[in-house]
C-alpha cells in the first residue's frame, strides 16, 4: 500500500506543479489513478496536501474567477465553479471581488466583439444573447448594449 501512496502523492504533486485545483478536482483524478482499492489513501493525501496549503479551494476559486472574470459573467464563473466541485462561502467570495466588475469586463468583451450599438431589434437580439451567453446577467447586458429595458420582449432570447 505504501507504493500506491507513494505513486499517488508524485501524481497530485505533478498535477499542482502545472495548475492549482479544487479538491473535488483533485480527488476525482487520483480516483482515476487508485482504483477501487485505493479511495482512503487519496483522502489521505488530499488531507496532507490541504494541510501543508498545497491544496486550497480558496486559492483555486480566486485563482479561476481571476483569469476567467474578463471574458465571462458572474452566471458562468458560478456554474464553472460549482462543477469543478467549489461550493457555499469560498464559491461567494471568490466571485465577490470580480462583481463590480462585471459590466466594465462585459463592455470591453462588447466592443471587442461588436463596437457599434445593434442597427434594428434582430442585432440586438444577437448581441443580447452573445452577451448573456458568456454568463452576463440580463441587468448588465442591456446596460452595455446601450438599452434602459424598453425593449421589444421578442427580441429578448430565452
Amino acid at each position: 500500500m505504501t507504493d500506491l501512496l507513494q505513486t499517488l502523492r508524485n501524481k497530485a504533486l505533478a498535477l499542482l506543479a502545472r495548475r492549482e485545483y479544487s479538491r473535488a478536482e483533485l480527488r476525482q483524478k487520483l480516483l482515476r489513478a487508485a482504483g477501487e482499492d485505493g479511495a482512503e489513501l487519496v483522502e489521505q493525501v488530499l488531507d496532507d496536501f490541504k494541510d501543508r496549503n498545497w491544496l486550497s479551494d480558496e486559492r483555486f476559486a480566486e485563482q479561476w474567477a481571476s483569469q476567467r472574470s474578463a471574458r465571462y459573467g458572474q452566471n458562468r464563473l458560478r456554474q464553472e465553479l460549482r462543477m469543478k466541485g467549489v461550493t457555499g462561502e469560498v464559491l461567494e467570495n471568490a466571485l465577490a471581488e470580480h462583481a463590480q466588475d462585471e459590466t466594465a469586463a462585459a463592455r470591453r468583451l462588447w466592443q471587442k466583439k461588436f463596437g457599434a450599438p445593434p442597427a434594428d431589434a434582430r442585432e440586438r437580439a444577437r448581441q443580447l444573447r452573445f452577451l448573456l451567453g458568456r454568463g452576463f446577467s440580463s441587468d448588465v447586458a442591456y446596460r452595455v448594449i446601450g438599452g434602459s429595458g424598453d425593449w421589444d420582449e421578442d427580441a429578448i432570447p430565452d
